[in-house]
């Protein structure tokens, strides 16, 4: 992270201090950007308050999205209008829970017409993906069950207020509106059988593996355990400070089957090209840090059949999207991906994440996904020569 001085930062710097000028009704001067590195079309600045007549934080982060959207990368609207709105409606959502549930920074002002954000700062926070790759193996395991518990604490805080986002949503004008994950099932579904037979030669999925995958997509849409979720759940949007582990980047932020928030990152986050290797003990580790905050709501979820067959539904749709997204060679969107410390090549990614697959059918019991999922992971090994 450097300080800045380019212009485009200095429009966006200026257009944050109009914004809290008019709300707060006296001068905002806002001074030393520093460039945090926004993705795609975002500008994502930390800003010190100059002149602070109503007390506002010392820092602040401001974030503009432009105009143009990359259609390239996982989750087609990112960076888009849509995707702003959605992320404005996410905080706004996140701003009405108690501080100990809020997943990351507070919405302190907003301009729908510029796309513009001002964020709480969340400080020197350290990064999940620095911390997992060169922590010492017991505070490996402490960040991952922190962050498993994060997860379900906003859970638990936003059971069954579907409605109050819907109306938030509304209310920026995207009614009926997808996230930019779940957009996309209907296209993965019909197409990834295609490329396991062309780009593998796997060319006969049973129907009872796709009807079981067709199943599993719907836990976007109509899951049993709703609750709210960022959705872009790639480590590099995952920090930890003094308050604990904060999710960052809310473009895809909805409801869906929380069981997808925590399979996320036993599957090695399959939004992006990455790895952390998981024992069986510390996935466990994180699936029972995460069920004590939400079993008290889900009672079904201290059964630990029922959980596991959850993960399993969860992981399968995972692995279907991250194979969509990555096993073409489509060189734009792979170059989207966004690096950190735990980027692999994608040869690794989808070997390790079909792999993730058949540990978890095989200790379920599903010896139909175990198969299925053995043979994609020696035709991939095949492909790349592992």
């Amino acid at each position: 992270m450097t300080a800045t001085l380019a212009d485009p930062v200095s429009e966006v710097v200026a257009a944050a201090q109009q914004l809290l000028t008019r709300r707060t009704g006296a001068p905002v001067t806002l001074v030393d950007p520093v460039d945090l590195g926004g993705s795609g079309q975002a500008t994502v600045l930390r800003v010190r308050v100059s002149e602070n007549p109503f007390q506002l934080p010392r820092t602040l982060v401001i974030k503009q999205v432009r105009d143009a959207t990359d259609e390239s990368a996982p989750g087609a609207e990112i960076g888009g209008p849509s995707a702003f709105l959605r992320e404005a409606a996410s905080y706004q959502f996140a701003n009405a829970l108690a501080t100990d549930s809020r997943p990351g920074p507070e919405l302190l002002a907003y301009d729908l017409g510029a796309r513009l954000l001002v964020l709480s700062d969340l400080g020197d926070a350290s990064p999940i993906t620095a911390l997992l790759k060169h922590s010492d193996a017991a505070s490996v395991t402490n960040s991952l069950m922190a962050m498993a518990q994060a997860l379900g604490r906003m859970h638990a805080a936003t059971v069954g207020r579907e409605d109050d986002f819907a109306a938030l949503l509304r209310r920026v004008g995207l009614p009926d509106s997808a996230d930019g994950i779940s957009a996309q099932i209907s296209d993965a579904l019909a197409v990834v059988p295609r490329m396991l037979a062309d780009d593998l030669g796997v060319d006969d999925v049973p129907d009872a593996l796709l009807e079981r995958v067709a199943r599993s997509g719907r836990l976007f849409a109509h899951g049993a355990f709703r609750a709210f979720s960022p959705s872009d759940l790639c480590p590099d949007n995952i920090i930890v400070n003094d308050e604990g582990v904060r999710f960052l980047d809310y473009e895809w932020g909805g409801f869906r089957d929380a069981t997808l928030d925590i399979t996320y990152a036993l599957a090695s986050f399959p939004g992006c090209l990455c790895h952390f290797d998981l024992s069986a003990a510390r996935a466990q580790a994180m699936i029972d840090a995460w069920r004590s905050e939400v079993v008290g709501i889900w009672p079904h979820l201290a059964d630990d059949t029922v959980l596991a067959a959850k993960i399993l539904d969860a992981e399968l749709i995972w692995v279907w999207l991250t194979t969509y997204w990555f096993l073409p060679n489509d060189h734009t969107r792979i170059a989207a991906a966004r690096a950190h410390h735990l980027s692999v090549p994608r040869s690794d990614a989808l070997v390790s994440r079909w792999t993730v697959l058949v540990d978890q059918a095989t200790r379920t019991g599903d010896s139909d996904v175990a198969e299925f999922a053995r043979r994609v992971v020696g035709a991939l090994e095949t492909k790349w020569e592992h």
